[in-house]
This record gives structure tokens, sequence and C-alpha cells, in this order.
């Protein structure tokens, strides 16, 4: 079977058995590597050696994508900290074929796995491999990255690799941030729906996956709001066999108001975390006109925004909080909006009249309010 055409039908397979893994692994860059004898991930992309794949079965290839999206969704730099860059790609790549192997996926040789590291966290495991190498060097102390053969070795890596310019580099830090947040997202779904990996949980905190986040609620807001319109040409396909003709639904330009709170009783780690949330709904939705409001007392700062822009807009403020200015500048400004999405601490004045359009408060605690629902962001 040729090459291509086995991997299309494992990611296939996987998908089918294991929604989580083949839903990341569909999106998984494969490269060819005849340099090493198995397969391995970086993170970025899965490389593999064309013999190796040859030789394996469906069942095996499929436990090497899920390796592959579970390496390239957890990226485990946060977690490294100062440990030796090799080891500890080592050790998290145990935990994770250790997990597979629980969830039920057929383990291929070449594989690193120990039955002696079942059901550990990497940090476990890591700690295990480096006194297995202290006994082995005659109680010679195992030094993290900046020991002289592993910095050798980056060196040699580094040369190899064409350096990044600071965009680039950027732009790869943001891949890697909007990767993490779809897996997150995607996991959280399966949680609520009891049909999450065995054992994820030494990977991810679950304890908060249960309850409804802003996002889920902004999706079902977008679902309702862009696509809203109806044309009978062309009609709608669903019953046209019948000779029934129904107006079709027209996906158009998703627009928003967005307010973020920027009174004295906001600090800046809650203003960043508005503007992480925002960035994120950003890349979510293929085709939006925002328009951002920044407010205290009065409206500081307007902007408008659109697909493929960059979230720029100064955050002004640091006085008292009045909600009415953002609705009394739709009112006078904005007559067609439908749905406002307002970040806020919650503490401030309130319009004595509900507007005529949805608003949900996004907020970091539950409080009372007049009208719109409160979404509680964790």
């Amino acid at each position: 079977m040729p090459i291509d055409k086995k991997i299309s039908q494992a990611k296939a397979k996987l998908l089918v058995d294991y929604p989580y893994f083949g839903t990341l692994a569909s999106k998984l860059e494969l490269v060819v590597n005849d340099n090493i004898e198995a397969f391995k991930c970086d993170g970025k992309t899965l490389e593999y050696n064309d013999d190796y794949l040859r030789a394996l079965e469906i069942g095996e290839i499929e436990f090497m994508l899920a390796n592959g999206a579970m390496h390239k969704t957890l990226s485990h730099e946060s977690r490294k900290k100062k440990r030796s860059g090799w080891l500890w790609q080592m050790a998290t790549d145990m935990a994770i074929n250790d997990m597979l192997v629980e969830n039920g996926l057929e383990l291929p040789y070449g594989a690193q796995y120990r039955v002696r590291f079942r059901g550990m966290y990497a940090e476990e495991i890591y700690e295990e491999l480096k006194s297995d190498m202290i006994r082995q060097e005659d109680n010679l102390e195992y030094e993290a990255d900046d020991s002289e053969d592993v910095q050798k070795n980056t060196d040699e890596t580094q040369k190899e690799r064409p350096e990044q310019t600071q965009e680039e580099l950027q732009e790869a830090i943001l891949q890697e941030q909007l990767w993490a947040e779809e897996a997150i997202s995607l996991l959280a779904g399966e949680v609520k729906k009891g049909e999450a990996p065995k054992a994820i949980e030494r990977f991810f905190t679950l304890e908060n996956f249960g309850k409804i986040d802003w996002r889920e609620e902004l999706k079902v807001a977008i679902d309702r709001f862009h696509k809203d319109d109806y044309m009978l040409i062309p009609p709608s396909k669903k019953f046209l066999y019948l000779g029934i003709y129904l107006p079709s639904c027209v996906s158009n330009r998703l627009k928003l108001v967005i307010a973020v709170d920027s009174s004295a009783s906001v600090d800046e780690q809650l203003l960043n975390e508005f503007l992480s949330e925002i960035n994120f709904l950003m890349s979510l939705v293929g085709n939006y006109e925002i328009t951002l409001l920044v407010c205290d007392d009065k409206i500081q700062t307007q902007r408008t925004f659109y697909s493929g822009d960059t979230l720029e807009c100064p955050l002004v403020g640091g006085g008292a909080t009045d909600f009415r200015a953002v609705f009394s500048f739709i009112e006078e400004e904005l007559q067609d909006t439908k749905l406002l999405l307002y970040f806020t601490d919650l503490e401030g004045k309130f319009p004595l009249v509900a507007p005529s359009y949805h608003v949900k408060w996004i907020s970091p605690k539950e409080e009372a309010v007049p009208f719109g629902e409160v979404i509680v962001l964790e």
C-alpha cells in the first residue's frame, strides 16, 4: 500500500476511534527524515523514517500520529524550566506513550515506553531517568541545559537550522499558542461529553473544564448572529429534491461590539487577560468587523478591526466606572448592534433601561446585573 494511503487510513481510523487525538493529528505536518530510526516530534513537525513507517500496521501509525499530536499540543516548554532539553523530551515522550497505551492504542516497535514508568507524570519520569544517569556515570552529577555536552549539541543543531527573524519567531509563538488554545477548547468539549481520553489529567488541569466558559457561549452567539440573512436565489438545497424551494441562509461578516473596562478597579493583569481573550476570539472568526470601545466613566478609545487585523489599542483610563457611556455611544453611533461583549469587573453604574440588543458581561466573578448574561472568566 502506498505510504500516503496508509497515513490517510490511519488518520481516518484515529478520528473515529479516538476523536480527540484524531482531530489534533489531522492538522499535523508530517516530514520524511531517513536520518532517524523511527519517528519523533519536536512540537512543530512529526518526522518519520520512510522504511520504518512502511513496516507499521495501520493501528501502529495511529499511535505515532497521536504521539505527535500530543507533543505539538503540549509543547512542554513551559514545564521544562532548567531541565536538560533532550532528557526532558524523552521523559515527556514516555509519559505520552504510557497514556496512549492506557487508552488502548497499539504501541509500535521503536516507541519510547517503560512499564516501570506506568502512571507517572513527565516530571517524575525525568527525575528517575536523571537518577539512572547519575548511577551509570559513577555518581557524577548530571547538569541541565548549561552542561557542556548539551550546549555543544544545541549549538550544532542551531547551525543546521536557518536563523529566524523576529517576525517569524513571533508568528511561530502565536501559532503555538493558538494550537494549544484549540486543543484545550476541544478537550473541554470531550470532558463535558464524558469522552475525554484516559489519564489525560497528567497533562491538563481538568477541574474547571466542566464549567461553561465565555468561548462556548460566544459560539452560540456567533451561530445566531453570523448567519441571520436569507435569500431565495440560490434556494436552500436541503429540500430541493422534493421540489420544495426554501430561502438559503447566507453567512455574512460578523459585526460585534466589544467594550473593555479600563477603570481604576481593573488592574493590569486583568486587562491583559481581557486582551488575550479578545485576541483569541479574533483568531477564531474568519470574517468579522469588531468595534472595540475602551471606557472607564467615558469612552477613552474607539477602534474598528477587520479580518486579519492585529489587536493594537491603547488601554487608557483609570477613572471611575460608568457603563452608561458605552450604551449611549452604541445608541448614537452603532444602531445596528446585535451583540455586545463587555469585559469588566462589574463594579460601576448600569443603565436604567435594558438595550434592544444582546449583552454578555465577561467578568472574573459572578455578580447580579440588571440585564444581560454574566459569563465568568476563570
